[in-house]
Protein backbone atom coordinates (compact mmCIF):
# COMPACT_ATOMS: atom_id res chain seq x y z
CA UNK A 1 0.00 0.00 0.00
CA UNK A 2 1.48 3.55 -0.86
CA UNK A 3 1.73 5.91 2.26
CA UNK A 4 3.36 8.68 -0.03
CA UNK A 5 2.44 12.48 1.55
CA UNK A 6 0.91 14.59 -1.05
CA UNK A 7 2.59 14.29 -4.56
CA UNK A 8 6.66 13.68 -2.74
CA UNK A 9 7.23 9.63 -3.10
CA UNK A 10 11.21 10.05 -3.25
CA UNK A 11 13.88 11.26 -1.00
CA UNK A 12 17.78 11.55 -2.11
CA UNK A 13 20.62 12.47 -0.09
CA UNK A 14 24.37 13.90 0.15
CA UNK A 15 26.49 11.45 1.77
CA UNK A 16 29.70 13.34 3.51
CA UNK A 17 28.43 16.09 5.56
CA UNK A 18 24.81 14.88 5.34
CA UNK A 19 24.74 11.80 6.96
CA UNK A 20 28.35 10.75 8.19
CA UNK A 21 30.43 13.21 9.72
CA UNK A 22 33.63 12.97 7.54
CA UNK A 23 34.03 16.43 6.08
CA UNK A 24 37.12 16.18 8.71
CA UNK A 25 38.60 13.13 7.63
CA UNK A 26 38.59 14.88 3.91
CA UNK A 27 40.58 17.60 5.50
CA UNK A 28 43.28 15.69 7.33
CA UNK A 29 43.63 13.24 4.14
CA UNK A 30 44.55 15.76 2.12
CA UNK A 31 46.18 17.47 3.62
CA UNK A 32 48.51 14.16 4.49
CA UNK A 33 48.60 13.23 1.55
CA UNK A 34 49.70 16.46 -0.46
CA UNK A 35 52.16 18.22 2.16
CA UNK A 36 54.10 15.26 1.78
CA UNK A 37 53.93 15.98 -2.13
CA UNK A 38 55.34 19.34 -0.96
CA UNK A 39 52.08 20.83 -2.00
CA UNK A 40 51.47 23.96 0.63
CA UNK A 41 47.87 24.13 1.56
CA UNK A 42 46.04 26.74 3.02
CA UNK A 43 42.91 27.44 4.86
CA UNK A 44 41.73 29.63 2.04
CA UNK A 45 42.04 27.11 -0.93
CA UNK A 46 41.15 23.87 1.22
CA UNK A 47 37.28 25.65 1.39
CA UNK A 48 37.02 26.09 -1.98
CA UNK A 49 38.39 22.49 -2.94
CA UNK A 50 35.89 20.75 0.15
CA UNK A 51 33.34 20.55 -2.61
CA UNK A 52 35.18 19.07 -5.50
CA UNK A 53 35.45 15.93 -6.11
CA UNK A 54 38.46 13.88 -5.40
CA UNK A 55 39.91 13.74 -8.68
CA UNK A 56 38.98 17.47 -9.02
CA UNK A 57 40.61 18.03 -5.93
CA UNK A 58 43.87 16.42 -7.07
CA UNK A 59 43.69 18.12 -10.36
CA UNK A 60 43.15 21.70 -8.27
CA UNK A 61 46.23 20.96 -6.30
CA UNK A 62 48.78 19.39 -9.04
CA UNK A 63 47.95 22.74 -11.22
CA UNK A 64 49.14 25.04 -8.37
CA UNK A 65 51.86 22.92 -7.16
CA UNK A 66 52.97 20.46 -9.77
CA UNK A 67 55.15 17.15 -8.43
CA UNK A 68 56.72 14.40 -9.49
CA UNK A 69 57.39 10.56 -8.73
CA UNK A 70 53.36 9.94 -8.17
CA UNK A 71 50.94 10.06 -10.82
CA UNK A 72 47.32 12.07 -10.35
CA UNK A 73 45.76 8.57 -10.67
CA UNK A 74 47.91 7.69 -7.55
CA UNK A 75 47.74 10.45 -5.70
CA UNK A 76 44.25 10.84 -5.26
CA UNK A 77 43.74 6.77 -4.93
CA UNK A 78 46.32 7.91 -1.27
CA UNK A 79 44.10 10.87 -0.53
CA UNK A 80 40.80 7.80 -0.84
CA UNK A 81 42.83 5.02 0.83
CA UNK A 82 43.43 7.76 3.97
CA UNK A 83 39.91 8.55 4.07
CA UNK A 84 38.41 4.77 3.82
CA UNK A 85 40.61 4.28 6.76
CA UNK A 86 39.23 7.32 8.98
CA UNK A 87 35.85 6.62 8.09
CA UNK A 88 36.27 2.56 9.83
CA UNK A 89 37.53 3.63 12.55
CA UNK A 90 36.48 7.19 13.93
CA UNK A 91 32.96 7.67 11.56
CA UNK A 92 30.06 8.36 13.30
CA UNK A 93 26.46 9.59 11.59
CA UNK A 94 25.39 12.91 11.48
CA UNK A 95 22.18 13.19 14.18
CA UNK A 96 19.11 12.30 13.69
CA UNK A 97 19.92 9.45 10.52
CA UNK A 98 18.29 6.58 11.58
CA UNK A 99 15.31 8.82 12.45
CA UNK A 100 15.14 10.33 9.01
CA UNK A 101 15.67 6.85 7.18
CA UNK A 102 12.57 5.32 9.40
CA UNK A 103 10.75 8.10 8.71
CA UNK A 104 11.01 7.47 4.67
CA UNK A 105 11.18 3.79 4.90
CA UNK A 106 7.88 3.32 6.69
CA UNK A 107 6.36 5.30 3.93
CA UNK A 108 7.21 3.60 1.59
CA UNK A 109 9.40 6.31 -0.11
CA UNK A 110 12.27 5.34 -2.50
CA UNK A 111 15.07 6.56 -0.80
CA UNK A 112 18.70 7.43 -2.99
CA UNK A 113 22.11 8.72 -2.43
CA UNK A 114 23.97 10.77 -4.59
CA UNK A 115 27.40 12.12 -3.27
CA UNK A 116 30.49 13.40 -5.06
CA UNK A 117 32.75 10.90 -2.69
CA UNK A 118 34.29 8.09 -5.08
CA UNK A 119 31.79 5.00 -5.23
CA UNK A 120 34.12 2.60 -3.66
CA UNK A 121 33.71 4.70 -0.44
CA UNK A 122 30.10 4.35 -0.61
CA UNK A 123 29.59 0.88 0.98
CA UNK A 124 32.54 1.85 3.38
CA UNK A 125 30.18 4.43 4.74
CA UNK A 126 26.37 2.38 4.58
CA UNK A 127 28.04 -0.37 6.34
CA UNK A 128 30.05 1.30 9.03
CA UNK A 129 26.28 3.47 9.96
CA UNK A 130 24.62 0.37 9.27
CA UNK A 131 22.23 2.17 6.90
CA UNK A 132 22.99 0.02 3.69
CA UNK A 133 19.52 -1.87 3.68
CA UNK A 134 18.02 1.87 3.37
CA UNK A 135 18.73 2.68 -0.26
CA UNK A 136 17.22 1.73 -3.08
CA UNK A 137 19.60 3.50 -5.28
CA UNK A 138 23.02 4.85 -4.77
CA UNK A 139 25.14 6.62 -7.23
CA UNK A 140 28.44 8.60 -6.99
CA UNK A 141 29.70 11.84 -9.40
CA UNK A 142 32.67 9.55 -10.18
CA UNK A 143 30.82 7.94 -12.69
CA UNK A 144 29.26 11.42 -14.37
CA UNK A 145 30.99 14.40 -16.42
CA UNK A 146 31.32 16.18 -13.99
CA UNK A 147 30.26 16.24 -10.23
CA UNK A 148 28.35 18.44 -7.40
CA UNK A 149 27.18 21.35 -8.63
CA UNK A 150 26.19 20.37 -11.89
CA UNK A 151 23.10 18.12 -11.48
CA UNK A 152 24.35 14.67 -13.69
CA UNK A 153 24.50 12.38 -10.04
CA UNK A 154 21.05 13.46 -9.52
CA UNK A 155 19.68 12.64 -12.80
CA UNK A 156 21.14 9.69 -12.51
CA UNK A 157 19.57 8.44 -9.57
CA UNK A 158 16.19 9.82 -10.29
CA UNK A 159 16.16 7.60 -13.75
CA UNK A 160 17.17 4.67 -11.67
CA UNK A 161 14.54 4.92 -9.15
CA UNK A 162 12.07 5.90 -11.71
CA UNK A 163 11.18 8.67 -10.10
CA UNK A 164 10.11 12.27 -10.90
CA UNK A 165 11.91 15.48 -9.74
CA UNK A 166 8.44 16.95 -9.41
CA UNK A 167 8.33 14.58 -7.14
CA UNK A 168 11.06 14.23 -5.22
CA UNK A 169 13.26 16.23 -2.33
CA UNK A 170 16.86 16.10 -1.37
CA UNK A 171 19.14 16.42 1.70
CA UNK A 172 22.05 18.88 1.56
CA UNK A 173 24.75 19.80 3.56
CA UNK A 174 26.48 22.53 0.60
CA UNK A 175 25.70 25.59 -1.62
CA UNK A 176 26.69 23.20 -4.17
CA UNK A 177 24.95 20.58 -3.29
CA UNK A 178 21.87 22.47 -3.29
CA UNK A 179 22.50 24.09 -6.62
CA UNK A 180 23.26 20.45 -7.92
CA UNK A 181 19.38 19.42 -6.68
CA UNK A 182 17.90 22.37 -7.38
CA UNK A 183 19.06 21.85 -11.29
CA UNK A 184 17.89 18.87 -11.61
CA UNK A 185 14.31 19.64 -10.69
CA UNK A 186 14.34 18.66 -6.73
CA UNK A 187 12.65 21.14 -3.71
CA UNK A 188 16.09 20.52 -0.79
CA UNK A 189 16.61 20.63 2.48
CA UNK A 190 19.71 21.91 3.82
CA UNK A 191 21.50 21.50 7.05
CA UNK A 192 24.27 24.03 7.30
CA UNK A 193 27.12 23.24 9.29
CA UNK A 194 26.09 24.99 12.56
CA UNK A 195 29.28 27.49 12.19
CA UNK A 196 28.09 28.71 9.06
CA UNK A 197 24.37 28.15 9.67
CA UNK A 198 22.84 31.88 9.32
CA UNK A 199 24.77 32.23 5.95
CA UNK A 200 22.42 33.64 3.58
CA UNK A 201 24.16 31.50 0.82
CA UNK A 202 21.71 28.29 2.12
CA UNK A 203 18.36 30.79 1.80
CA UNK A 204 18.20 29.40 -1.59
CA UNK A 205 17.35 26.19 -0.09
CA UNK A 206 13.18 25.30 0.26
CA UNK A 207 13.76 24.69 3.60
CA UNK A 208 16.80 25.03 6.39
CA UNK A 209 17.14 22.64 9.38
CA UNK A 210 20.03 22.41 12.03
CA UNK A 211 20.05 19.14 12.38
CA UNK A 212 18.06 16.05 10.89
CA UNK A 213 16.25 15.35 13.79
CA UNK A 214 14.37 18.28 13.25
CA UNK A 215 12.54 16.98 10.18
CA UNK A 216 9.27 15.88 10.75
CA UNK A 217 5.59 15.05 9.17
CA UNK A 218 5.19 19.08 9.35
CA UNK A 219 8.19 19.63 7.07
CA UNK A 220 6.58 17.05 4.64
CA UNK A 221 4.10 18.90 4.25
CA UNK A 222 5.89 22.26 3.77
CA UNK A 223 7.51 20.79 0.57
CA UNK A 224 3.94 19.51 -1.03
Amino acid sequence: MKTFIGNINTVIFDMDGTLIDSEPFWALAEKSVFSALGVVITDVLARQTAVMTTDEVTKFWFARSPWEGKDLQQVESDVISNVSELIGEYGTAMKGVQEILSFFKQRNFNIGLATNAPECLIPAVLDKLNITDYFDCVCSSENEIAGKPEPHVYNTVLRKLGASANNSIAFEDSVSGVIAAQSAGLKTVVIPPLSDYDNPKFDKAELKLKSLIEFSESELQKLN
